[in-house]
């Protein structure tokens, strides 16, 4: 956007994201043909692999694998997302357990985004300014939690930013606090985090945030048609929660917050609904960011696991199947990534723009292991395998 210049791109609404999305998919698969066409020059494979092969009669090393790889380097792609997910996993081994977990969701309707937008305009028309915005709004977050410790001293954390199906941004983080900062019992939980419609009268502003972004649902009985009751009994998030009047250490699960039955109520569209209702949220963050945060205390959660798979499930598809090779036994990890690839127009421009997808604190150095006749070893297509063989064995001899 420049004063006096007119930029019919960002005019062209529905057009500017088909734009923005087919820019993006070119850059991308060029990266991805790049990789696909310099699969034949160098291979790779175990020693024990190559030992196997010339067992098996076979000669010519483009013979010896027809795997089609996608490498570590492809941001976004499987390998680069387990190796993430092995990176964070590492940070738990050596700081201990995550203790909140937190979401952040873009706002569309942020000051920021509507003062720039053109007459006529809306803030889909306009996923540049979302995208930028959203940024902005995330490096903020990180300079409140990680430099001014407003819930806390962080000693290592894990963010991951995503997009939904329709678009919006988020970001999940993963903080492990410092030792005096854990949270260890209830009291420090409603220190940091409320699950309660607060006082109309004493703090307006902060009611009327709660009841715009924090509140789930109407589901269930009262919506059997929300995405998150649709074909099931009940709502796949265990909307409405019990009342609690204290908060309770859950079992292996979230703690049971504080969730009083005090008569207090919100009308969230066309339905009344009351605490069970509310997304846990730290007041302070909610009213300083105006969008969805939302903070929950984790630090008794046994499967660890499953939240750093959580945040890094990778991009979204729009179908799933699962195949492991083709009709020849061949594996195309580069066509599996491909197929149903589900990109929006934020996504894209996030992509574009080149800003962090995820970032891990402190970092973490990868050491390769060594297990004898396991090493990788790296070979010409047209190589002989029995030329290369004493080469590898003198390898093999000295990494013993």
């Amino acid at each position: 956007m420049r004063p006096g210049i007119f930029n019919p791109i960002l005019f062209g609404k529905r057009l500017f994201q088909q734009f923005a999305v087919d820019t993006y998919i070119k850059i991308e698969n060029s990266r991805l043909d790049y990789i696909w066409g310099h699969q034949d020059k160098i291979r790779a494979d175990l020693y024990q692999g190559l030992v196997d092969s010339l067992h098996a009669g076979e000669g010519r090393a483009d013979s010896v694998e027809k795997r089609t790889v996608l490498a570590t380097s492809f941001i976004g792609g499987p390998r680069d997302m387990r190796r993430r997910y092995m990176d964070a996993m590492a940070l738990v081994r050596r700081y201990g357990k995550p203790d909140i977990f937190l979401t952040m969701t873009c706002n569309p309707n942020w000051d920021e985004i509507r003062q720039e937008l053109y007459p006529g305009q809306t803030p889909q028309d306009r996923p540049d300014l979302v995208v930028r915005v959203f940024r902005a709004k995330l490096e903020e977050l990180k300079n409140k939690l990680l430099k001014k410790d407003i819930l806390g001293k962080v000693r290592a954390y894990v963010y991951v930013v995503e997009f939904q199906k329709r678009g919006l941004p988020h970001a999940h983080f993963l903080l492990i606090m410092e030792g005096r900062y854990k949270l260890t019992c209830p009291e420090q939980y409603d220190r940091l985090i409320s699950a309660e419609l607060p006082n109309k009268k004493k703090y307006p502003e902060l009611y009327k945030l709660v009841v715009k972004h924090m509140m789930h649902g109407p589901c269930g009985a009262l919506n059997p048609e929300c995405p998150c009751t649709k074909g099931r009994p009940s709502c796949k998030n265990h909307y409405p929660r019990p009342f609690n009047a204290a908060t309770l250490q859950g079992k292996d699960s979230y703690p049971l917050y504080r969730r009083r039955e005090d008569g207090c109520k919100a009308m969230v569209r066309k339905e009344w609904l009351d605490n069970r209702w509310v997304v846990p949220y730290n007041p302070h963050l909610l009213r300083y960011f105006n969008c969805h945060i939302n903070v929950e205390a984790c630090g008794s959660i046994k499967a660890v696991k499953y939240l750093f798979k959580y945040i890094y499930k990778g991009h979204d598809r729009a179908s799933i199947a699962v195949s492991e090779a083709d009709k020849n036994g061949d594996i195309d990890e580069i066509k599996q990534y491909r197929d149903a690839r589900w990109v929006t127009p934020p996504e894209a421009l996030w992509r574009i723009y080149g800003f962090e997808l995820s970032k891990n604190s402190p970092p973490v150095k990868q050491l390769q292991l060594h297990l004898p006749n396991m090493h990788m070893v790296s070979f010409q297509a047209a190589q002989n395998i029995e030329r290369g063989l004493p080469r590898v064995v003198h390898l093999a001899d000295k990494s013993e």
